[in-house]
């Protein structure tokens, strides 16, 4: 009897499980935005996750408007997305505006060029960026301003221009790439984490304020990928950086972390974590234990000053 009593319980509890799932998979197909002729705009699609975003929205079927500084290059992945098609989804030839994120004057034009292409855009895609290296104490202020230029303001203003055609159709998505330096400050990283701390602060305003008029906003935040990034970055001095960081020669494959972008538009989340165990320990831990986390943050701080005197 007692047997055949747990036999029961456990059918039944496995039953009750499989039936969680069940609806949790129905829940979640019937919330999934189709991409199929989406207008999607990407930032900072010649290179990098930007260029790898191209490609899986592409592949959704959404037509595309590739925006960058160098035509050459964006031209060239237009040429990679128009080989590549597996005749299941309608696919289109993506547009290109060409423009400098970092120069306000030209912001706007672009905004109004991009709208002029298919009349509106259901997904913006804040990508563009750059990433900066260096000592506080050997970092000129005009350094910071640079970085804050390119990886906040430059995708505040852009959004605003493009906002008002969203909220007057009632609908869209605007994505923010951050970063965990967005949620936590490393050493040797002040410029760049400040500009990724003001872009979540931003965004998480703008989701709040937009939600009456049915938009959604997303912020993802990856560690590492592996892009030339860090090749890329700024110094204190504003000079270039030109190495690969070790952590960014191991860091997560761009395609992945576009992957995870296409999901939080399509399943409509709101801030994505894209870490490994110890970097998201390290949010949680600014919030729950700060003293523990701001010991570990200077011990770092002095074993990299160590590797520099060497």
């Amino acid at each position: 009897m007692e047997r055949s009593l747990g036999v029961g319980v456990g059918a039944l509890a496995l039953g009750t499980a499989g039936l969680l799932l069940l609806l949790k998979i129905i829940q979640r197909a019937r919330g999934r935005q189709n991409l199929q002729d989406k207008v999607v705009v990407v930032t900072g699609a010649s290179s990098g996750l930007g260029k790898e975003c191209a490609h899986v929205f592409h592949a959704a079927g959404a037509r595309l408007i590739l925006c960058g500084r160098n035509q050459k290059r964006l031209q060239e992945v237009v040429q990679e997305l128009e080989a590549v098609t597996d005749g299941k989804i309608r696919t289109y030839i993506p547009c290109i505006v060409v423009f400098d994120l970092s120069d306000p004057d030209t912001v706007s034009r672009a905004a109004i060029e991009i709208l002029k292409c298919h009349g509106h855009v259901d997904v913006l895609i804040n990508n563009a960026g750059i990433s900066y290296r260096g000592s506080i104490l050997e970092t000129r202020v005009s350094v910071q301003r640079d970085v804050m230029e390119t990886n906040y303001f430059g995708p505040v203003a852009f959004t605003q221009a493009v906002l008002p055609s969203m909220v007057e159709r009632g609908s869209g998505h605007i994505v923010a790439i951050s970063s965990v330096q967005g949620k936590i400050a490393i050493p040797y990283r002040s410029a760049y984490a400040a500009s990724k701390h003001a872009m979540q602060a931003y965004f998480d305003c703008l989701r709040a304020e937009v939600e009456s008029f049915g938009l959604q906003v997303s912020v993802i935040s990856p560690g590492y990928i592996r892009t030339n990034l860090s090749v890329n970055a700024i110094t204190g001095d504003g000079s270039k950086y030109g190495v690969m960081d070790r952590t960014t020669a191991m860091g997560w494959d761009p395609e992945k972390v576009a992957q995870a972008v296409l999901k939080a538009v399509c399943y409509r989340q709101k801030d994505v974590l894209l870490a490994g165990p110890l970097p998201a320990l390290a949010v949680y831990l600014r919030t729950l234990w700060p003293a523990a986390f701001f010991s570990v943050m200077a011990s770092r701080a002095k074993k990299e000053q160590r590797v520099k005197e060497q």
